[in-house]
């Protein structure tokens, strides 16, 4: 696929460099001349330019800008969106003090923002659960159990586009219904994050019962 990315920073360098190396063409968009120049060479980018076009560029648009100002972005490029597989891997978070906290209201998500900004994208909310360091592993790196990347979409087209992104990665798709559901990633990661905070291991949370031992058999 042709994929443009919409930004500079940690998440743009992971998933546009594991797409990259996946086969597909990435061009890399940032305000910053040099810096997008710099990640697209880092990555082994397709090209890069400007967010119009990268925005322009291919099926696929990453977000990748802080969730502040993501459904800013989209608003802007509203028109080149349309009709595009738009991801946004987002999380709007700030540290509380308690812990970390969602910036959204309550009921909305960064996801739901993008997509009333951009009526005509197809908004998926994807990749923002693992830490940015996660993307970097290469395809087969966390052996035979493939690790989930839940995602929330409703158009199915771009949940397919998602779900071969995913897969091409050495990741498993997950599923976790439409839109209207992505405040609970976000949520989820506020959570994860949190924990990952504060020292200790989100996974231990969500223990799998161990399988059951067969019943012996009749003598």
């Amino acid at each position: 696929m042709r994929i443009g990315v919409l930004g500079t920073g940690g998440m743009a360098a992971a998933l546009g460099g594991a797409w990259a190396r996946a086969g597909h063409e990435v061009f890399i968009g940032g305000r910053d001349a040099a810096a997008t120049e710099a990640l697209a060479g880092r990555i082994g980018a397709a090209g890069h330019g400007t967010p119009a076009q990268a925005a322009g560029y291919g099926e696929v648009v990453l977000l990748a800008v802080p969730a502040g100002v993501a459904p800013t972005v989209a608003r802007e490029h509203a028109g080149v969106l349309a009709g595009r597989t738009v991801v946004d891997c987002t999380n709007p978070l700030t540290p509380g003090p308690g812990g970390v906290m969602l910036t959204t209201g309550a009921g909305e998500s960064t996801a739901g923002l993008i997509a009333a900004a951009a009526p005509g994208a197809h908004v998926v909310k994807a990749f923002n659960l693992a830490h940015v360091s996660m993307w970097n592993h290469p395809a087969g790196a966390f052996g035979p159990v493939l690790p989930a990347v839940p995602f929330c979409a409703d158009d199915p087209g771009a949940a397919g586009h998602v779900t071969e992104l995913i897969t091409g990665m050495g990741w498993s798709p997950m599923p976790a219904g439409g839109l209207d559901r992505a405040a609970y990633l976000e949520a989820t990661a506020a959570f994860v994050i949190g924990v990952w905070w504060a020292g200790g291991s989100p996974a231990l949370a969500f223990p799998e019962a161990p399988e059951a031992p067969e019943a012996p058999e009749a003598a």
